[in-house]
């Protein structure tokens, strides 16, 4: 039941590296995207993210609901078997309280340039950038990822 934590600002490249690090084992990916509360939710994918994993490391089922982006909601409910191996992506997921659990800890540095380049292309429009920035911003003055990673691993491709 191993745990890895894939963590780095917007465009980092998150996905893509779990996905990579998955295709050789299958290891199940729970993406930090279906637990924030839309553009303005990063804190409490953070939260919801640090139950679901406290809930996993005392050995209980978790569950949550996943955000619906297209109808701007709460949608299904989802579980997480606590002896399933797991990697979680997303921005927001290395906090003081995720990594105990984890046995790595990986942040992703990209230049801002590249990583603001791949959201466009990804998302065909970036009218959510600044005021995604501000809440990366609170994430690492609150949690510090960075620092608490075991790994750093620069894309700057």
């Amino acid at each position: 039941m191993s745990l890895t934590l894939i963590d780095g600002r917007s465009g980092a490249g998150k996905s893509s590296y779990a996905r990579r690090l998955a295709a050789s084992d299958g290891t199940r990916i729970l993406t930090m995207d279906y637990l924030y509360e839309g553009w303005e939710g990063l804190m409490i994918g953070c939260a919801t993210l640090e139950r679901i994993l406290t809930e996993r490391a005392a050995g209980r089922i978790a569950c949550w609901r996943d955000w619906d982006w297209h109808a701007y909601a709460w949608g299904d409910e989802r579980t997480l078997d606590p002896h399933e191996s797991l990697i979680v992506e997303g921005c927001g997921a290395i906090t003081p309280i995720t990594v105990v659990f984890a046995e790595r800890a990986i942040w992703l540095d990209t230049p801002e340039d590249v990583r603001h380049a791949r959201a466009l292309a990804r998302d065909g429009d970036d009218s959510w950038w600044e005021g995604w920035k501000q809440q990366e911003r609170i994430h690492l003055d609150r949690h510090d990822p960075r620092g608490l990673a075991t790994e750093v691993v620069n894309l700057s491709d």
